[in-house]
């Protein structure tokens, strides 16, 4: 169950960096208060993987995935783009975290 909160906190956690910048700035209001909820769910949805996963594992995975979702999104969303080096660093982000979860001892509980 801490995986599924862990994974529900990622998802959550994507949706309110999108919806920060669809806020500009908070000059618009509803995605500035989607932002805020999602964001608020995902911390807490953290919080209750962390009952489960140890800190350093949950924290690595959450930002990790978060980056390189939301960079993934971005270019479909907001038409950004990611150049060579972006691609890598992504490839790079998700092999660690493969890594993190198939070969450290540090991962179960």
């Amino acid at each position: 169950m801490h995986w599924i909160y862990l994974g529900i906190a990622i998802f959550t956690e994507v949706i309110g960096s999108l919806s920060l910048k669809a806020s500009a700035g908070f000059t618009k209001s509803g995605p500035g208060a989607l932002a805020l909820i999602a964001f608020g769910v995902s911390l807490y949805l953290l919080s209750k993987a962390l009952t489960g996963i140890p800190l350093g594992i949950a924290y690595a995975v959450w930002a990790g995935a978060g980056i390189s979702l939301v960079s993934i999104a971005s270019v479909f969303v907001f038409k950004q783009s990611l150049d060579a080096p972006g691609i890598i660093g992504i490839t790079l982000i998700l092999s660690g975290i493969i890594i993190i979860n198939a070969f450290s001892k540090a991962s179960v509980n």
